[in-house]
């Protein structure tokens, strides 16, 4: 159970301002990192149980601090929480949120620190909301923790490789390694042809209108032949316990889905900052399915069944987009 920060004196009320003023960018780092929301607030929470007392004056720079403090904490969680990752039923999916979450774009991204290392310049608001995206979420929990906590202090937050490696209890050239071999898997396993916003929707539009009520042909021809299709019901609800690939495999599998007699209707909806669809019965959302989309195809759909892990997504009508 998650406990309230703690009464603290006047003298810290400094130091409660500060922390405030960049919750959401550690909520934003920890939730990179694990995946979760529940667990990126413990991993905040933590934090804020050794930061309350520190002298704010004594920070140089807080923001970075504080995410490098937030990371470390969250990499704590995933060497605690190993083992009942291994026993999960099926593939695990990040948890999605409805638009960009309150923490998708993260302002003042490229902290800088004073050791002269050559750093990313600050992202765009676009490419921090897509750092955020379920498919570079899935792209990110391939990588090994360590790498995956690298490449989101050094690729979204801008830090200095100096920070990077007292973050990661590493030597600078270490860290240096470690971003650049996580770097270089993101790149790998990234879209080759990757698509703004209003394309995405645009393909997203489409493959629910031809799921509502489409042709078949319609359907194909939006998929890529080698497409994949990951489902996450966490043992609680139907879903693959492997990952589907191919187009005719898909099919069947999300015709299944879709037809539901528990699946009132299909919805539009944001998913961490991207076009997505929510499959809504009268008690909520069942099913939150997001896109993969290369070149204007689809070539990945993660399905989102867990009802543990759905708690943040809510029909459109209920829930405004938090930014």
């Amino acid at each position: 159970m998650r406990t309230a920060p703690p009464r603290t004196p006047p003298t810290s009320s400094n130091a409660t301002a500060l922390f405030e003023r960049h919750r959401a960018a550690m909520l934003g780092a920890a939730y990179r990192v694990l995946g979760t929301v529940g667990d990126a607030e413990d991993a905040v929470q933590e934090t804020w149980l050794r930061f309350w007392r520190v002298d704010p004056a004594a920070v140089r720079e807080p923001r970075a601090y504080l995410v490098r403090a937030v990371v470390r904490q969250a990499l704590n969680q995933v060497r605690h929480r190993g083992r009942l990752r291994e026993s999960y039923v099926g593939p695990w999916l990040p948890e999605p949120v409805y638009g960009t979450g309150p923490f998708g774009v993260v302002p003042g991204a490229g902290v800088r620190g004073g050791d002269g290392s050559t750093t990313p310049e600050p992202g765009s608001a676009a490419e921090l909301a897509e750092s955020v995206s379920l498919a570079m979420l899935v792209v990110l929990q391939s990588l090994s923790p360590a790498e995956r906590a690298a490449f989101v202090l050094r690729e979204v937050f801008g830090l200095p490789y100096a920070e990077l490696a007292e973050a990661l209890d590493r030597s600078p050239e270490a860290a240096r390694q470690l971003a650049s071999r996580a770097r270089e898997h993101v790149r790998e396993a990234s879209p080759r042809f990757p698509v703004d916003a209003a394309r995405h929707r645009e393909v997203t539009e489409r493959f629910l209108a031809a799921s509502r009520g489409g042709s078949i042909d319609d359907l194909l021809q939006l998929l890529s032949p080698d497409v994949v299709l990951i489902s996450d019901g966490g043992g609680l609800r139907r879903a693959a316990l492997r990952p589907i690939v191919g187009r005719e495999n898909v099919l069947r599998f999300s015709a299944g889905i879709m037809a539901r007699p528990d699946v009132s209707r299909l919805e539009p909806a944001e998913l961490n900052g991207r076009a997505g669809i929510v499959a809504v019965s009268g008690a909520g959302v069942e099913t939150a399915v997001g896109f993969r989309i290369d070149g204007g195809v689809v070539t990945g759909i993660y399905v989102m069944r867990n009802p543990q892990k759905l708690g943040r997504v809510e029909p459109p009508r209920y829930n405004p987009v938090i930014l």
